[in-house]
């Protein structure tokens, strides 16, 4: 019997993959959604990962802003990407929570989000997500969000 070496731990200080290897994955990963419906990753760095979501007429709701749900669902793919590139191509990394606080109404325009982690534990890595519209500095909503890890990966 050959012995190896264990993979090691997952850190918040180490990346497993940048952004061109996190865009390939998520394309591997939902292989049937449309390029860049679900948002892409546009840098990674350690405990930081931020995306993209090029602006859609569809995610517009009644009053001219972008839903609700389509900030929900950036919110939570951005975090997947930032559990991705912390601990490698583990697809069934899955949400366990998601909370997010609606600030102002998000304006028609492309939509960025920065997911920044606090916390990566053996099972449960926990992010906060900043997204914005026209500006950083306007923020039109906050999430807060959690990934449970296989247990095969701790």
């Amino acid at each position: 019997m050959i012995a190896t070496a264990p993979s090691p731990a997952p850190s918040p200080s180490l990346l497993c993959m940048d952004a061109a290897a996190l865009n390939a994955f998520m394309g591997r990963a939902f292989p049937l959604a449309e390029t860049g419906s679900r948002g892409q990753v546009v840098s990674a760095e350690p405990g930081l990962v931020q995306v993209l979501m090029p602006f859609n007429e569809r995610a517009l709701r009644p009053g001219g802003v972008i839903s609700g749900p389509t900030m929900m669902g950036l919110a939570d793919m951005a975090v997947y990407a930032l559990v991705i590139a912390h601990v490698g191509d583990v697809p069934m990394a899955v949400t366990t929570s998601l909370t997010m606080h609606f600030l102002r109404g998000a304006a028609p325009g492309p939509l960025h989000a920065r997911a920044r982690l606090l916390k990566l534990g053996r099972r449960i890595v926990t992010a906060d997500v900043l997204l914005w519209t026209e500006a950083e500095a306007k923020p039109c909503a906050h999430a807060t969000v959690a990934y449970a890890l296989p247990g095969d990966i701790a």
